[in-house]
């Protein structure tokens, strides 16, 4: 005769492992979105001892792939080797992507270069820090002292004093009172 124990330890196995519920697949997807945010952000790059530039932003969201994205805007300032703020740049929102070490602005960019009078405005830019580069192949507007020159795609270095408009589209003198 069999030990009533066993068989009872048997039912009550079977028990829980028959009565499991069925798990939805939707429900085991990983999550992709911020591991981390931050508010107030504060970022300096230096070279040297020298700051080169400073990035702020309202808020920073951190992603498992390293990846940073600014949703409530970004500016980042570029200082001369001297210290002092040459270019600003602003966007609606920003985005680091780690793997390129890329910077992107998108929505209203407006970028300033304070030492020689210069403007551009665009929708979306990219900072390439390595290369000390900004670039974009979307419409651009740029600013300089009274004349206003339109085209697509851009190429600068990062304190946007020299730059190379890709395709010109039209150029022409401000009226007083005109600019961007």
């Amino acid at each position: 005769m069999k030990n009533p124990f066993y068989i009872l330890l048997i039912l009550l196995g079977s028990f829980f492992f028959s009565c499991r519920e069925s798990v939805d697949p939707e429900a085991l997807k990983v999550y992709d979105g911020p591991i981390n945010s931050a508010t107030k952000i504060f970022i300096i790059h230096s070279d040297s001892a020298i700051v080169r530039s400073e990035i702020t932003a309202a808020r920073q969201l951190e992603f498992q792939n390293g990846n940073l994205e600014f949703p409530e805007g970004i500016e980042i300032k570029f200082f001369t080797e001297d210290g002092i703020l040459e270019t600003t740049m602003v966007a609606d929102r920003g985005y680091f992507l780690k793997n390129d070490n890329l910077y992107r602005g998108e929505g209203n960019v407006q970028i300033k270069n304070l030492l020689k009078d210069q403007r551009l405005q665009t929708e979306e830019i990219f900072w390439n820090q390595a290369q000390k580069k900004i670039y974009t192949e979307k419409f651009v507007t740029i600013q300089e002292k009274q004349t206003l020159f339109n085209g697509t795609g851009m190429e600068a270095d990062d304190s946007f004093s020299n730059y190379k408009l890709k395709k010109v589209r039209d150029s022409r003198t401000l009226l007083p009172g005109e600019g961007i």
